[in-house]
Protein backbone atom coordinates (compact mmCIF):
# COMPACT_ATOMS: atom_id res chain seq x y z
CA UNK A 1 0.00 0.00 0.00
CA UNK A 2 1.14 3.57 -0.81
CA UNK A 3 -0.11 7.32 -0.97
CA UNK A 4 -1.82 8.25 -4.10
CA UNK A 5 -2.26 12.06 -4.05
CA UNK A 6 -2.53 11.92 -0.16
CA UNK A 7 -5.08 8.82 0.16
CA UNK A 8 -3.79 5.32 0.27
CA UNK A 9 -4.27 2.70 -2.69
CA UNK A 10 -3.32 -0.83 -3.01
CA UNK A 11 -0.54 -1.62 -5.28
CA UNK A 12 0.29 -4.99 -7.19
CA UNK A 13 4.15 -5.24 -8.65
CA UNK A 14 5.30 -7.76 -11.41
CA UNK A 15 9.59 -8.24 -12.59
CA UNK A 16 9.93 -8.56 -16.36
CA UNK A 17 12.16 -10.65 -18.22
CA UNK A 18 14.46 -7.67 -18.49
CA UNK A 19 14.26 -7.23 -14.96
CA UNK A 20 12.35 -4.38 -15.10
CA UNK A 21 9.85 -3.72 -12.61
CA UNK A 22 5.59 -3.09 -13.30
CA UNK A 23 3.64 -1.68 -10.53
CA UNK A 24 -0.19 -1.25 -10.86
CA UNK A 25 -2.45 0.66 -9.23
CA UNK A 26 -4.78 -2.47 -7.75
CA UNK A 27 -7.03 0.21 -6.37
CA UNK A 28 -8.15 2.17 -9.34
CA UNK A 29 -8.09 -0.57 -12.10
CA UNK A 30 -10.55 -2.79 -10.46
CA UNK A 31 -12.51 0.29 -9.06
CA UNK A 32 -16.21 0.81 -11.34
CA UNK A 33 -14.62 4.03 -12.69
CA UNK A 34 -17.02 4.89 -15.76
CA UNK A 35 -16.15 7.81 -18.77
CA UNK A 36 -19.61 9.61 -17.68
CA UNK A 37 -19.09 11.59 -21.13
CA UNK A 38 -22.28 13.56 -22.00
CA UNK A 39 -23.91 11.71 -18.58
CA UNK A 40 -23.67 14.43 -16.52
CA UNK A 41 -20.05 15.49 -16.51
CA UNK A 42 -19.49 18.59 -15.44
CA UNK A 43 -16.30 19.12 -17.52
CA UNK A 44 -12.86 20.33 -16.45
CA UNK A 45 -13.39 24.29 -16.36
CA UNK A 46 -13.23 26.39 -13.38
CA UNK A 47 -17.16 25.79 -12.75
CA UNK A 48 -19.10 23.29 -13.91
CA UNK A 49 -20.74 23.32 -16.84
CA UNK A 50 -22.08 19.98 -18.09
CA UNK A 51 -24.56 21.88 -20.75
CA UNK A 52 -21.35 22.07 -22.73
CA UNK A 53 -20.77 18.13 -22.91
CA UNK A 54 -16.98 19.36 -23.25
CA UNK A 55 -15.58 16.48 -20.88
CA UNK A 56 -12.06 16.85 -21.05
CA UNK A 57 -11.47 17.99 -24.36
CA UNK A 58 -11.91 21.83 -23.46
CA UNK A 59 -8.18 22.60 -23.98
CA UNK A 60 -7.22 20.12 -27.12
CA UNK A 61 -4.88 17.42 -27.12
CA UNK A 62 -0.75 17.61 -26.74
CA UNK A 63 0.50 15.11 -28.68
CA UNK A 64 3.39 13.02 -27.79
CA UNK A 65 5.55 12.23 -31.06
CA UNK A 66 5.59 12.44 -35.15
CA UNK A 67 3.78 8.80 -34.86
CA UNK A 68 0.81 10.21 -32.65
CA UNK A 69 0.76 13.13 -35.16
CA UNK A 70 0.59 10.99 -38.25
CA UNK A 71 -1.86 8.39 -36.99
CA UNK A 72 -4.03 11.29 -35.94
CA UNK A 73 -3.58 13.47 -39.36
CA UNK A 74 -4.40 10.11 -41.29
CA UNK A 75 -7.69 9.55 -38.88
CA UNK A 76 -9.01 13.04 -39.66
CA UNK A 77 -8.70 12.52 -43.55
CA UNK A 78 -11.32 9.90 -43.16
CA UNK A 79 -13.83 12.21 -41.26
CA UNK A 80 -16.75 13.62 -43.20
CA UNK A 81 -19.14 16.99 -42.86
CA UNK A 82 -21.21 14.40 -41.42
CA UNK A 83 -19.59 13.28 -38.45
CA UNK A 84 -17.16 16.02 -38.06
CA UNK A 85 -18.52 19.77 -37.18
CA UNK A 86 -15.45 22.16 -37.44
CA UNK A 87 -14.16 19.75 -40.45
CA UNK A 88 -14.40 23.05 -42.91
CA UNK A 89 -12.66 25.41 -39.85
CA UNK A 90 -10.34 22.52 -40.21
CA UNK A 91 -9.87 23.16 -43.76
CA UNK A 92 -9.25 26.89 -43.34
CA UNK A 93 -6.79 26.65 -41.23
CA UNK A 94 -4.69 24.02 -43.07
CA UNK A 95 -5.73 21.28 -40.97
CA UNK A 96 -6.24 20.30 -37.12
CA UNK A 97 -3.39 20.67 -35.54
CA UNK A 98 -0.72 23.06 -35.02
CA UNK A 99 2.75 23.74 -33.05
CA UNK A 100 2.77 25.87 -29.86
CA UNK A 101 6.25 26.37 -27.95
CA UNK A 102 7.37 23.39 -30.15
CA UNK A 103 4.92 21.00 -29.02
CA UNK A 104 1.91 19.95 -31.41
CA UNK A 105 -1.65 20.58 -30.34
CA UNK A 106 -5.03 19.88 -31.61
CA UNK A 107 -6.58 23.50 -32.72
CA UNK A 108 -9.01 24.88 -30.78
CA UNK A 109 -12.60 25.99 -31.93
CA UNK A 110 -15.34 28.10 -29.24
CA UNK A 111 -13.13 27.42 -26.56
CA UNK A 112 -13.18 23.38 -26.98
CA UNK A 113 -10.75 20.92 -29.49
CA UNK A 114 -10.94 20.99 -32.77
CA UNK A 115 -12.43 17.50 -33.07
CA UNK A 116 -15.22 18.12 -30.03
CA UNK A 117 -18.84 18.17 -31.84
CA UNK A 118 -20.93 20.35 -29.99
CA UNK A 119 -24.33 19.06 -28.40
CA UNK A 120 -26.53 19.85 -31.08
CA UNK A 121 -24.58 18.79 -33.99
CA UNK A 122 -26.73 16.57 -36.12
CA UNK A 123 -23.77 13.98 -36.44
CA UNK A 124 -24.05 13.50 -32.69
CA UNK A 125 -22.05 15.17 -29.91
CA UNK A 126 -18.46 14.32 -28.61
CA UNK A 127 -15.13 13.28 -30.34
CA UNK A 128 -16.04 12.84 -33.91
CA UNK A 129 -12.43 10.47 -34.21
CA UNK A 130 -14.00 8.34 -31.74
CA UNK A 131 -17.29 8.72 -32.86
CA UNK A 132 -15.98 7.66 -36.53
CA UNK A 133 -13.99 5.20 -35.20
CA UNK A 134 -17.09 2.81 -33.33
CA UNK A 135 -18.96 4.21 -36.73
CA UNK A 136 -15.65 1.83 -38.93
CA UNK A 137 -16.50 -0.85 -36.26
CA UNK A 138 -12.62 -0.37 -35.26
CA UNK A 139 -10.92 1.23 -32.33
CA UNK A 140 -11.19 4.48 -31.16
CA UNK A 141 -7.64 4.63 -29.71
CA UNK A 142 -6.67 3.69 -33.26
CA UNK A 143 -8.08 7.18 -34.42
CA UNK A 144 -7.52 9.65 -31.60
CA UNK A 145 -4.03 11.13 -30.08
CA UNK A 146 -2.42 9.26 -27.42
CA UNK A 147 -3.31 10.96 -24.23
CA UNK A 148 -6.79 11.31 -25.06
CA UNK A 149 -7.31 7.23 -25.56
CA UNK A 150 -4.96 6.71 -22.58
CA UNK A 151 -6.95 9.27 -19.87
CA UNK A 152 -7.37 8.67 -16.98
CA UNK A 153 -4.49 5.90 -17.16
CA UNK A 154 -0.99 7.21 -16.98
CA UNK A 155 2.21 5.27 -17.36
CA UNK A 156 5.16 6.76 -15.90
CA UNK A 157 8.78 5.21 -16.36
CA UNK A 158 12.03 6.28 -13.94
CA UNK A 159 15.13 4.64 -14.89
CA UNK A 160 17.81 3.87 -12.10
CA UNK A 161 21.25 4.10 -11.71
CA UNK A 162 21.53 0.58 -12.75
CA UNK A 163 19.70 1.38 -15.81
CA UNK A 164 16.18 -0.62 -14.74
CA UNK A 165 13.51 0.70 -15.47
CA UNK A 166 10.40 1.17 -13.46
CA UNK A 167 6.52 1.45 -15.07
CA UNK A 168 4.10 2.59 -12.94
CA UNK A 169 0.06 2.04 -14.46
CA UNK A 170 -1.68 4.66 -12.39
CA UNK A 171 -5.21 6.86 -12.72
CA UNK A 172 -4.13 10.22 -14.36
CA UNK A 173 -4.22 13.15 -11.30
CA UNK A 174 -4.71 17.11 -11.34
CA UNK A 175 -0.77 17.16 -10.84
CA UNK A 176 -0.59 15.40 -14.40
CA UNK A 177 -2.19 18.14 -16.04
CA UNK A 178 0.18 21.07 -14.56
CA UNK A 179 -0.26 23.31 -12.47
CA UNK A 180 -3.52 24.06 -14.28
CA UNK A 181 -4.83 21.06 -13.22
CA UNK A 182 -5.94 22.17 -9.46
CA UNK A 183 -7.54 24.41 -11.10
CA UNK A 184 -10.47 22.01 -12.32
CA UNK A 185 -14.08 22.52 -11.06
CA UNK A 186 -14.09 18.44 -11.08
CA UNK A 187 -11.74 15.61 -11.74
CA UNK A 188 -13.57 12.35 -12.98
CA UNK A 189 -10.79 10.10 -10.80
CA UNK A 190 -11.80 12.13 -7.72
CA UNK A 191 -15.69 12.12 -7.93
CA UNK A 192 -17.64 9.00 -6.54
CA UNK A 193 -20.12 10.33 -9.74
CA UNK A 194 -18.01 8.81 -12.28
CA UNK A 195 -17.12 5.31 -10.38
CA UNK A 196 -20.86 3.69 -11.46
CA UNK A 197 -19.63 1.74 -13.87
CA UNK A 198 -20.30 -2.30 -14.12
CA UNK A 199 -17.60 -3.72 -15.17
CA UNK A 200 -14.05 -3.17 -12.94
CA UNK A 201 -11.53 -0.55 -15.17
CA UNK A 202 -9.10 -3.40 -15.78
CA UNK A 203 -12.17 -5.14 -18.04
CA UNK A 204 -12.99 -1.89 -19.17
CA UNK A 205 -10.29 -0.52 -20.44
CA UNK A 206 -8.64 -3.87 -21.44
CA UNK A 207 -7.18 -2.57 -25.26
CA UNK A 208 -6.19 1.08 -23.40
CA UNK A 209 -3.91 -0.82 -20.74
CA UNK A 210 -2.83 -3.71 -23.28
CA UNK A 211 -1.90 -0.73 -25.49
CA UNK A 212 0.12 0.41 -22.71
CA UNK A 213 1.73 -2.47 -20.66
CA UNK A 214 1.52 -5.19 -23.68
CA UNK A 215 -0.38 -8.49 -23.49
CA UNK A 216 1.93 -10.52 -20.99
CA UNK A 217 1.95 -7.94 -18.25
CA UNK A 218 -1.76 -7.17 -18.91
CA UNK A 219 -2.48 -11.11 -18.03
CA UNK A 220 -0.11 -11.62 -15.03
CA UNK A 221 -2.33 -8.83 -13.49
CA UNK A 222 -5.77 -10.16 -14.56
CA UNK A 223 -4.17 -13.77 -13.22
CA UNK A 224 -3.46 -11.97 -10.01
CA UNK A 225 -6.33 -9.99 -9.30
CA UNK A 226 -8.52 -13.06 -10.15
CA UNK A 227 -6.41 -15.40 -7.90
CA UNK A 228 -7.15 -13.06 -4.85
CA UNK A 229 -11.10 -13.18 -5.96
CA UNK A 230 -13.44 -9.55 -5.76
CA UNK A 231 -11.97 -7.92 -2.79
CA UNK A 232 -9.90 -5.11 -2.61
CA UNK A 233 -8.43 -4.06 0.78
CA UNK A 234 -8.07 -0.69 -0.41
CA UNK A 235 -11.22 0.36 -2.39
CA UNK A 236 -11.20 3.39 -4.19
CA UNK A 237 -11.35 6.71 -1.93
CA UNK A 238 -13.92 8.53 -3.89
CA UNK A 239 -16.48 5.33 -3.29
CA UNK A 240 -15.74 6.19 0.72
CA UNK A 241 -17.14 10.13 -0.50
CA UNK A 242 -20.78 8.35 -1.06
CA UNK A 243 -21.17 7.11 2.45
Amino acid sequence: MSILSGEIHEWVSFVDEHQDTWIFDLTFLTSPWTCIFGRGCPGILTEPAPELAQGCCSYGAHFTDSEDVAKVEAAAARLTPATWEHIDEARRQGGPLEEVDGTTVSLLVDDACIFLNGPDFPGGPGCALHRAALEHDERPLDWKPAVCWQVPLRLVTSTDENERTTYTLREWQRGDWGDGGYEFNWWCTDAPEAFVGHRPVYEEMRDEIIEMVGIELYARFVQYVEARGSSVAVPHPALKKRR
